[in-house]
């Protein structure tokens, strides 16, 4: 594709968002389905973003790992050299079980970035599913563009016409999310003043797999080699196509929190969240995703 063409596609999009975007601020919920029309003209994937990662390399995986190696396989990715002054946060735990396959200061609240709109958008569905199932249909295309294509003016859109921070806390406490294990400024992640647990994230992402009924949520996130910001990520592995997660991305943050489909447990929810300033992206990025690879080799060695 010629830099033109390129060019003009880049405008194309950003106009489009924009007027989305002020359509959101100009209405309430309650007239949700006054912008369905306007939204229907337009599919999901013409607000597609440029993917700024790096593709990355992938070394050969185990084809059978006990989850009593996991931790020490895990340790030896994040413990090594380059990550002496990074901040980690991980929890990884079968939706479908009381069982946790690893964890590592799964308790601590870091910069989560773009992880954030998760907690926007489970709001946003918990919110609006109350309403009529026509305001639900209407919103599934805005928490797609949202969690597969990260868009930030939206996001930030969507938390101000659902009430705002009082209104997320009071939405997810439903579901078990402490309001107190994280800290929301805005509905995108762009601030670097939000904060949140790796456990949070986890907590939403189980509860949000047994009461979104329609699959919404799950279905909006980036497919693994597929779509979205994860596009570029894990082509050719074995998690192609098995993934369904959120990206986060700051300059010294990288964040992955979603669904991994496990051979023998299922669906498995994790958080993987680093903070180290300085630290180059790629490193950070292909860290994140050898733990998921790692994690997707698990199986019940008993």
């Amino acid at each position: 594709m010629s830099r033109l063409k390129a060019q003009i596609l880049v405008r194309l999009r950003r106009a489009v968002t924009t007027t989305i975007t002020t359509l959101i601020v100009a209405i309430s919920l309650g007239n949700l389905s006054r912008i369905e029309s306007a939204i229907a003209q337009t599919p999901v994937n013409q607000f597609s973003s440029p993917d700024l990662t790096d593709p990355v390399d992938i070394t050969p995986l185990e084809s059978r790992l006990c989850p009593s190696n996991l931790e020490a396989t895990i340790a030896a990715i994040i413990k090594g050299p380059r990550f002496n002054t990074a901040q980690w946060g991980i929890l990884i735990e079968p939706v479908s079980e009381p069982t946790v396959l690893y964890k590592y200061n799964s308790d601590t609240s870091l910069i989560p970035a773009s992880n954030i709109k998760l907690l926007t958008t489970a709001a946003a569905l918990r919110i609006i599913g109350d309403r009529t199932p026509r305001n639900r249909l209407s919103l599934e295309d805005w928490v797609t563009v949202i969690n597969r294509d990260s868009d930030n003016d939206l996001a930030d859109a969507l938390l101000r016409q659902i009430g705002g921070q009082r209104a997320v806390r009071s939405a997810l406490a439903v579901l078990g999310v402490n309001s107190n294990s994280y800290e929301q400024v805005d509905g995108s992640g762009l601030s670097r003043k939000n904060r949140a647990k790796p456990s949070t994230f986890v907590t939403l992402l189980r509860e949000m797999h047994t009461h979104d009924e329609s699959g919404l949520f799950y279905h909006s996130l980036s497919i693994a080699g597929v779509n979205g910001t994860l596009r570029n990520r894990f082509r050719d592995t074995p998690v192609q196509g098995r993934v369904h997660a959120k990206t986060g991305t700051l300059q010294g943050v990288r964040a992955l929190s979603g669904y991994l489909e496990n051979a023998d447990y299922g669906t498995i929810a994790f958080s993987i969240v680093v903070n180290q300033p300085g630290q180059s992206a790629q490193v950070m990025t292909q860290a994140v995703d050898q733990i998921v690879l790692q994690t997707a080799q698990v199986t019940r060695c008993n």
